[in-house]
């Protein structure tokens, strides 16, 4: 269409933009105006991320076209926080409730919110739910966002910026985030880069051939190549775990799923606009596809993988003393067969990123949760020394796993490399759906013995996993389950066996548990079908079989400390007693709604399954006295920058105000391993300490200070002041190296010991512990279940900022309840926001934290790891809450309302 010019205020400034005559409100503000603030996570109105005010009232920027905005007043969160005061206080408040986490949502929650408060400055809860309700986070949970926006009006008092560990301080770069400041992979590329588009399949399965690509960008101005694979310079392959490396950067001759990825297309902003996919010469040829478990494992199923016979990826085996023996002892066994399907990270950012040459090094820019290994692959795939790459982590708008696998990294170096010219892209929602990994579904078969005191005896587990197309995280799914299988409790008769199959699927990996949510499910629901049985409450049943300091895993490995399992689940005996006490009496009164409530724990080991898992923590003194920490553990969320601050601060003996933080860039930090298996603020968190301590040591004997000294940086000196007096360190008696008159670099790898034959090792240092208890409310006529509320006891070790801590353990329960009653991802079917359900902000109950801090010996400060445990027990919880309210069994997630009201009316409810 024609370009028009249209004027109107933007941040109380007249603009006049020209674009094309229906450009997306948010494409003109991003591009045209430079509005980076304004995010865009769906471009279907789905997510809430571009919410601006249009005359005062929140719309969705990606619905509105510029043109409608003609004598108008846009506003976005950067021209509040420069004009409305209420606007700041807001994003003090959301720094204090900890309501920003990834941030790539604030923005348009900040702006909703302020529309809400303008009208209604001391607004009830449910009002915060219903105008934020449009708004979608992945990280939060929402509930320290709606204590956020209810506590300006009711008193709420600033928290302090800095504090030692334990101390609930503010995020290091909570700023940046609510202030809209905060750059992801989309905001960084320069502006006249070219752009990237990837063909995919769109077919589970298919042959194919390209035509005439010559003549294709002939036909086609401002386009500048074609890249396939023969433009790949090293190995046309990658994976997260080199032994299984098998997805290409673009598949050769046969497509294995839909969105497998063929070609890519480079060129200008304009031309990529014009650019229609269905014009590329390819023409495919569609093949017999396997996609559900049963049509990969039958016997005559195409074969995705020559050298994987039967589609069996891998498999995993934990055996500890005789479990068919001791099923045939037990009282009564408990028998079962479980499913779960696909589940869709739907974090808010699509993944994105640029890439340019300069100097001979491949500089990459992109969303990422692992730049290290990055830089690993793309060394791979381009056929060069790793020193001729450079991985640049943006800000990562949420990742629970997803962006530990490249996306857009192979195609932005190819086309980089092929063009001599920065380039960028950024997938769609769609795209990133159909092409990016799933938490695998699961078909799972258990059965657990018990004596008639309720003593557990014998367990028997059989695991089958759909990896999808390509092997990503199966590997590791298949190892952690069976270790994990048995919960945390004592089992001395165990059998666990697991086996990742392949399909035309997208690739299944890591989504927070790693296969452990899923046979959370089946164990946990066993659990109470034995309570039940023997007539022992549910709760105390668990209690009495939990693991405790001194007794032996599945894996025969024992921890003399540190075991906290026990302690969560007592501390939910107040809250149970009155849960029980409150459904007893609720459905009493009859009627179409009825309530239960559900008890479920988890375990999980943070970091790699028996093997190498070091991280890396770099610090030094600048000559003018400036402190500075190479921080490379990526923040997604989760509080890594400022919980490893605060460890390496502590050591250091300096407040945390007092760092500059330089984060995960792979040329100027060493590597701090992945964010992934709740090992950052373990691994990366005993790094830090080190190095402060370190760091620290250093300082002392230079200024022969002793070592309880309080140190003080000032300009070009640091001052330790011991019971002596003040020893003054004049820094410009040292000569700089790499910009440092002093430092410290400290690598930690926990103590593991590898499996045997059998599963028998030590596969982790230390287990973070969980318990959480949930009430729900089912209407019986429809089928429809609602959370009530949630108590959650978990063992953090040392709650090092117990902000975050809250902060995760209510994120993963939101993840937990959509796994559980409404996340369902179908191939071809489900890929947009709209058709995919995750929680909204009204779908997230009230959630009471309990912190347990039982020590870990390895732990910095004693402290564990969190992130996994958060959502393990809590869709088990649910079900098993939806057990008591009507009796129903469920033995498959989600339970949407159309099967619990299936499953009712078998049971016999009108």
């Amino acid at each position: 269409m024609a370009d028009a010019s249209v004027t109107f205020t933007l941040n109380g400034t007249t603009v006049a933009p020209i674009a094309p005559t229906g450009e997306r409100l948010s494409a003109s503000l991003r591009s045209r105006l430079g509005a980076l603030d304004v995010k865009v996570g769906c471009n279907a109105g789905d997510c809430g991320a571009c919410t601006v005010l249009v005359a005062g009232a929140p719309v969705c920027a990606c619905l509105t076209l510029v043109h409608q905005m003609a004598g108008k007043a846009v506003e976005t969160l950067a021209g509040l926080m420069a004009h409305d005061p209420m606007t700041r206080r807001l994003a003090d408040s959301f720094q204090d409730h900890h309501a920003a986490q990834c941030g790539i949502c604030t923005p348009g929650m900040l702006v909703a919110a302020t529309a809400l408060l303008r009208a209604t400055p001391a607004p009830t809860e449910q009002q915060v739910q219903d105008a934020l309700g449009g708004v979608l986070c992945r990280c939060t949970g929402y509930r320290g966002i709606i204590d956020a926006v209810v506590a300006l009006g009711h008193g709420w008092q600033a928290m302090p910026e800095t504090g030692p560990v334990g101390a609930r301080v503010r995020r290091l770069d909570g700023w940046a985030k609510v202030a809209g400041l905060e750059r992801f992979g989309d905001d960084l590329a320069p502006a006249d880069a070219l752009m990237v588009q990837v063909i995919r399949s769109p077919h589970p399965h298919a042959s194919f051939t390209l035509g005439d690509l010559e003549g294709f960008l002939a036909a086609h101005p401002g386009l500048s190549a074609v890249l396939t694979a023969k433009d790949v310079p090293g190995r046309n392959a990658f994976g997260v775990i080199p032994a299984y490396a098998d997805q290409p950067v673009f598949a050769e001759q046969t497509a294995l799923y839909r969105g497998d990825a063929v070609a890519a297309v480079v060129g200008t902003a304009e031309a990529m606009a014009r650019f229609d996919p269905a014009t590329f010469p390819v023409e495919w040829h569609p093949m017999p596809a396997v996609q559900s478990l049963a049509e990969a494992l039958a016997p005559d199923a195409p074969r995705l993988h020559p050298t994987r016979a039967g589609n069996v990826m891998c498999g995993g085996l934990v055996v500890r003393g005789q479990a068919e023996t001791a099923l045939a002892r037990a009282d009564l066994v408990a028998t079962g067969r479980f499913a779960t399907g696909f589940v869709e990270h739907a974090y808010i950012e699509p993944e994105a990123g640029f890439a340019e040459v300069i100097d001979g090094v491949v500089e990459i820019t992109a969303c990422t949760q692992a730049p290290g290994m990055d830089r690993a692959s793309m060394a791979e795939i381009l056929g060069c020394d790793p020193a001729q790459v450079r991985i640049i982590p943006s800000a990562v708008g949420g990742g629970f796993g997803s962006k530990l696998d490249l996306s857009v990294q192979p195609f932005l170096a190819l086309a980089a490399l092929k063009t001599g010219k920065p380039v960028r892209m950024a997938y769609g929602r769609t795209e990133s759906m159909q092409a990016t990994t799933k938490r695998h579904p699961s078909d799972i078969t258990m059965q657990i013995g018990a004596t008639r005191d309720g003593a557990l005896c014998g367990m028997v587990l059989t695991g089958i996993f759909n990896t999808g197309a390509y092997a990503s995280w199966g590997p590791t799914v298949a190892t952690r389950v069976p270790v994990h299988g048995s919960g945390p409790y004592r089992i001395a008769d165990y059998r666990a066996t697991s086996r990742a199959i392949h399909s035309h699927n997208p690739p299944s990996g890591a989504f927070r548990g790693f296969g452990v949510p899923q046979v959370a499910i089946a164990q946990e629901s066993l659990f109470d079908d034995l309570a039940i049985r023997l007539g022992i409450d549910r709760l105390e049943f668990r209690i009495a079989n939990a693991l405790g300091n001194g007794d032996a895993t599945v894996c025969g490995q024992v921890f003399a400390s540190g075991v906290g399992i026990k302690a969560c689940l007592e501390a939910l005996k107040p809250a149970w007693a009155a849960a029980l006490a409150e459904v007893a009496s609720f459905n009493a009164m009859g009627g179409t709604l009825r309530r239960g409530v559900g008890v479920a724990a988890g375990w999980y080991g943070c970091g790699n399954t028996s093997m190498p898992n070091p991280s890396t923590i770099t610090c030094g003194i600048r000559a003018d006295g400036t402190l500075v920490l190479h921080q490379g553990a990526v923040d997604i969320g989760q509080g890594a920058n400022t919980v490893i601050a605060q460890i390496f601060a502590q050591a250091l003996g300096v407040p945390v105000a007092a760092l500059t933080l330089v984060g995960g860039d792979t040329a100027i930090t060493p590597d701090a391993g992945k964010t992934s298996a709740s090992r950052q603020t373990f691994v990366s968190g005993n790094a830090a300490l080190a190095a402060g301590a370190a760091l620290r040591a250093q300082v002392l004997r230079h200024s022969n200070a002793a070592d309880d000294a309080v140190l003080l940086f000032g300009a070009g000196k640091i001052t330790a002041t011991d019971s002596a007096g003040p020893h003054v360190l004049d820094l410009s008696r040292f000569t700089p190296s790499a910009g440092y008159v002093l430092q410290a670099t400290q690598t930690y790898d926990p103590p593991t010991r590898p499996l045997d034959a059998y599963g028998q090792g030590a596969p982790y240092a230390q287990y973070g512990y969980a318990a959480q208890m949930a009430l729900v409310e089912v209407d019986i006529q429809t089928g429809q279940t609602r959370a009530l509320r949630f108590v959650a006891a978990h063992d953090v070790g040392r709650a090092i900022n117990p902000g975050l801590v809250e902060g995760q353990i209510q994120g993963g329960i939101a993840m937990g309840i959509g796994m559980a009653l409404m996340e369902e991802y179908l191939p071809g079917r489900t890929e947009n926001l709209h058709d995919y359900l995750i929680p909204t902000i009204g779908d997230v109950p009230p959630i009471t934290t309990i912190i347990i801090e039982e020590p870990d010996e390895h732990g910095p400060y004693g402290a564990k790891g969190l992130g996994e445990h958060a959502l393990i027990p809590t869709a088990p919880a649910l079900l098993n809450a939806i057990r008591h309210a009507t009796g129903i069994v469920v033995t498959s997630v989600p339970v949407t309302p159309a099967r619990l009201r299936h499953a009712l009316t078998e049971a016999g409810y009108d």
